[in-house]
């Protein structure tokens, strides 16, 4: 019928069913069905990978409209109501299919322009470290008979580094991956969350502390955090500290303060990280993402881009909020809090 296939179900359960083996482009599902309405119908088409994001328009009476807030509240995608002629119902189908091809266009958009970020960033980051490793172990292997021991320990104090910064850049890929998959699954993450209890100031001095011998700057440092515990992973709150410092000294003067302040704020522990270098504009805020790295043309900078959003979705992940804020060449603070703990 005008141009499209299309197959039908009795009821909601049926419907259910078919929409998995089928995978259509566009579901239309009446309010009202026997053994399943079209809100239950809604909400299994959602719980499952395959059907998730097809778009769904509910059918309605005019009696039913007021029903209707809740189905676009649960996910539906557009409603039609009761009596409409067929030329109603191809307009309000072709509408809908073209902005699911928009959707799709735009996705692609992004993933292209994500493709092209990590084509440029990867290869230099992971080729400049191992370029210092093995030229330096070069030297050392062909010269160690006449260099003299402080050349050999500086050589190998460069070779350590390199590894080092190697290192932390495959373990953030790993790290993003496993976000990634945790993400299909936020639940799971959320409850574990929920029934731990971290020390948030002993975890954020070490994880701070850690970031600052990384980058030489343990006089830069600031640190003002009550005594206090969060509902949160601890590995993960660590992660997110240190994500949180690590940029904070990336993007800041050497000798300019990296202040890390937590406490209670009523119900929740709350930290702060400060630093008074480069900064962002509002534009750039709303697009962190991964392998976003902004004014790279610009500045030199180390790194894959994954830090910021690793800190923002684990943040996310263990039930906590994310903020930032940042007055461009003046300050920037994130701002992280969680659900606090008694602290025994």
């Amino acid at each position: 019928m005008f141009g499209f296939s299309t197959v039908s179900a009795e009821d909601g359960e049926t419907g259910v069913s078919l929409a998995r083996r089928e995978s259509p482009d566009l579901i239309i599902c009446d309010v009202n069905m026997p053994k399943m309405d079209g809100f239950e119908t809604l909400t299994k088409l959602r719980e499952v990978e395959a059907t998730a994001s097809i778009p769904f328009m509910f059918l309605s009476g005019a009696v039913d409209r007021p029903q209707i807030r809740r189905g676009m509240e649960m996910g539906a995608d557009d409603y039609l109501t009761k009596p409409f002629t067929p030329s109603e119902l191809l307009a309000a189908v072709n509408a809908r299919l073209e902005k699911q091809k928009e959707i799709q266009r735009q996705s692609e958009k992004k993933l292209d322009e994500l493709r092209g970020k990590m084509t440029l960033a990867l290869p230099h980051e992971l080729r400049t470290p191992l370029n210092g490793i093995m030229g330096l172990a070069n030297i050392l292997m062909e010269d160690h008979t006449s260099l003299a021991p402080e050349d050999i320990f500086e050589n190998a104090k460069f070779i350590h580094d390199s590894a080092l910064r190697l290192h932390r850049l495959i373990e953030n890929f790993l790290a993003y991956a496993q976000i990634e998959l945790m993400s299909k699954d936020p639940g799971s993450l959320m409850a574990s969350a929920a029934a731990s209890v971290t020390r948030a100031d002993l975890t954020a001095v070490e994880a701070t502390h850690e970031a600052a011998e990384r980058h030489g700057r343990g006089a830069d440092v600031e640190i003002n955090l009550a005594r206090g515990s969060v509902a949160a992973i601890q590995d993960n709150f660590k992660k997110i500290v240190e994500e949180l410092v690590d940029n904070a000294f990336k993007f800041s003067n050497r000798g300019t303060p990296v202040r890390i302040v937590g406490a209670l704020e009523g119900q929740r522990y709350v930290v702060h990280i400060t630093n008074l270098g480069r900064g962002m504009t509002p534009q750039q805020i709303g697009s962190v993402a991964p392998h976003v790295q902004f004014e790279r043309e610009k500045f030199e900078q180390q790194g894959a881009g994954l830090g910021l959003i690793i800190a923002k979705r684990l943040t996310e992940l263990n039930g906590g909020t994310f903020v930032i804020q940042s007055t461009p060449n003046v300050e920037t603070t994130v701002t992280i809090s969680f659900p606090a703990r008694p602290t025994a």
